[in-house]
């Protein structure tokens, strides 16, 4: 069954795209749910107004994301944690901390699942994360852990 997306759906399309997905999958979830409605050749024209829009926002979108990751590299991101005497932290800091931090040093408000962070901080010194800001768009953070 061939359906206009009519929003982005995870692993099928983005909003104005037409694909051909499953009868089923098309009854019971897309339809239902207003994610999509059934393609004929008048959403067509349709289909194409919702990809110029979507490609005029996300060139919106991707402009704003070059200039907070410019912002965000260039910022000293530094979190103050309790730490021993040799170093190592009390408990650690995870993604949501270095989403706080970025917010309290730039302003800029992210999403922890933006972070990706190969293993918790337990230690005190520099470490490294990247933040994805847009699709494609990817801003290295500095972090520098400080003992209180």
């Amino acid at each position: 069954m061939k359906v206009l997306l009519r929003s982005d759906v995870r692993g099928l399309g983005r909003r104005g795209d037409i694909v051909v997905v499953k009868s089923g999958y098309a009854r019971n979830f897309l339809l239902p749910s207003g994610a999509a409605l059934v393609a004929s050749d008048e959403t067509e024209k349709q289909a194409t107004l919702m990809r110029k829009s979507r490609d005029i926002l996300d060139a919106k979108s991707r402009e704003a994301a070059e200039t907070q990751k410019a912002l965000i590299e260039r910022s000293a991101i530094t979190i103050e944690a309790r730490a021993s005497a040799n170093g190592r932290l009390f408990g650690s800091i995870g993604e949501s901390d270095i989403v706080n931090a970025i917010r309290t040093a730039t302003g800029i408000s992210l999403d922890r699942h933006a972070i990706f962070l190969a293993e918790h901080l337990k230690d005190v010194g520099a470490a490294s994360a990247t933040a994805t800001l847009f699709d494609g768009v990817v801003a290295n953070v500095t972090i520098e852990v400080i003992a209180k």
